[in-house]
């Protein structure tokens, strides 16, 4: 971890949010980790995925039904929200997105650093429910 004050607490929240592709909230954080952190608060909860995020660690991902959900694979990637379910997904490009960046690039005389691109729609669970 590469933060300076090293937390038992915000460890927990790091290894917890790698170990899932959910893409959970701080409250499904909270929640899974207070059996084994009977002291742990909401409000720690939201303040180490702040140093998380801060430290790149992290990061948000969008809000879905009024709750910011997080995601600790930093790699560059795009997501699926499902506006039935809320679930988040993540999508892979196997296309190339260099050129959306050089368009952006062009268009604006900006010099994009990443890029965070969500598609809203319908997942096939809830397609199939239907």
């Amino acid at each position: 971890m590469r933060t300076q004050n090293y937390s038992r607490k915000r460890q927990a929240i790091y290894e917890l949010l790698m170990s899932t592709d959910t893409h959970p909230a701080a409250d499904w954080i909270y929640n899974t980790l207070k059996p084994k952190y009977p002291d742990l608060s909401l409000g720690t909860v939201y303040r180490n995925l702040k140093v998380l995020e801060e430290n790149h660690m992290v990061r948000s991902v969008a809000v879905v039904n009024g709750c910011e959900r997080y995601d600790a694979r930093m790699s560059q990637h795009s997501h699926f929200v499902c506006r039935r379910c809320g679930k988040v997904e993540d999508m892979f490009h196997k296309e190339d997105m260099s050129e959306l960046l050089r368009c952006v690039t062009i268009a604006k005389d900006h010099d994009v650093e990443s890029y965070n691109l969500i598609f809203y729609g319908h997942c096939s669970e809830c397609l199939s429910a239907e």
